[in-house]
């Protein structure tokens, strides 16, 4: 309570602490234990932050507004409610709640609002990019598990933003570019040609954007480049590689930067011999390596 906050009496205190229980009650009877934990916990905090703050009328018709307007712009390839998690840090903390630190294996952080389903499938050293602008990046390494395994046949699913700081779904004629799968070979190793990431703004014209504006935050994210690897019998992993020297880090719109994430992204001088001898036509490029390593299920 701030101190031009006028004191709440012993009454007006019963009041609100008997309308918590009363709420509280009528969840008792939930069949899902689970979900009676859930919505009782919720309840609480939602009143504790409505009380702390002694929110007002207005204020809680704005939050209305606010989430109908979220509800409003989201379509099947623009999630804002997600975006409004991520901005929170709430998507990054369920992450940190979900995937407790495993010794040795790569670090998990948000999946983000673009992922979509079906992506092309390429071959080892193919190209996910398929035609979006900006700079060739050849990104290599070694999935493993915690024991050290090599795990072959392991699913990547890659995708990033062009060098315009978007995202194929945000175009709005339907291509698909700068994402795809691929498989590890029998050495659990993988190559495919990218992009070098660069930063780029997350989705600020609706109300998430005009949350961030009004408090001062921008909506730039890091330069990165998304992960998901799944494999039988291995716990699945989403990430990011981050560039090193990125002034973002420190200040990434959704929070998603870790340290063990950061990597090197090696840059060519144009004319230098691609690892595949691919011909880019006098074009600078970058290469980076990022070995990965699954957790095994009960691993700490």
């Amino acid at each position: 309570m701030t101190a031009t906050t006028p004191p709440v009496s012993d009454r007006q205190r019963q009041v609100e602490d008997e309308l918590v229980q009363t709420v509280l009650a009528s969840f008792r009877e939930t069949p899902d234990a689970r979900l009676k934990e859930l919505m009782q916990a919720m309840v609480r905090h939602l009143h504790a932050f409505i009380r702390e703050v002694r929110l007002t009328e207005t204020e809680w018709q704005q939050a209305i507004d606010f989430l109908t307007a979220a509800g409003h712009i989201t379509t099947d390839r623009r999630q804002e409610f997600v975006l409004l998690s991520d901005v929170l840090g709430a998507s990054m903390q369920t992450i940190n709640v979900n995937h407790e630190a495993t010794a040795g294996a790569t670090e998990a952080t948000v999946v983000g609002p673009f992922f979509v389903e079906d992506s092309p499938e390429i071959p080892i050293g193919g190209d996910m990019a398929a035609g979006a602008p900006g700079e060739p990046c050849w990104v290599e390494g070694t999935v493993t598990d915690t024991h050290g395994n090599p795990v072959p046949g392991a699913r990547l699913e890659v995708w990033e933003a062009d060098e315009d700081g978007l995202y194929d779904v945000q175009y709005a004629d339907g291509h698909l570019a700068g994402r795809a799968h691929l498989f590890t070979d029998d050495e659990g190793d993988y190559t495919f040609w990218g992009l070098t990431p660069t930063p780029y703004p997350i989705p600020h014209d609706g109300p998430v954007g005009a949350l961030l504006d009004k408090t001062g935050r921008s909506p730039l994210r890091a330069s990165h480049l998304h992960f998901m690897v799944t494999a039988p019998g291995l716990r699945t992993l989403v990430t990011h590689i981050f560039v090193e020297g990125d002034s973002l880090l420190a200040s990434d719109a959704v929070f998603g930067v870790k340290e063990s994430l950061v990597r090197r992204f090696e840059r060519q001088a144009p004319g230098t011999p691609t690892p595949d001898g691919r011909d880019l036509a006098g074009k600078s490029w970058s290469r980076v390596r990022f070995d990965i390593v699954l957790p095994v299920p009960h691993d700490r």
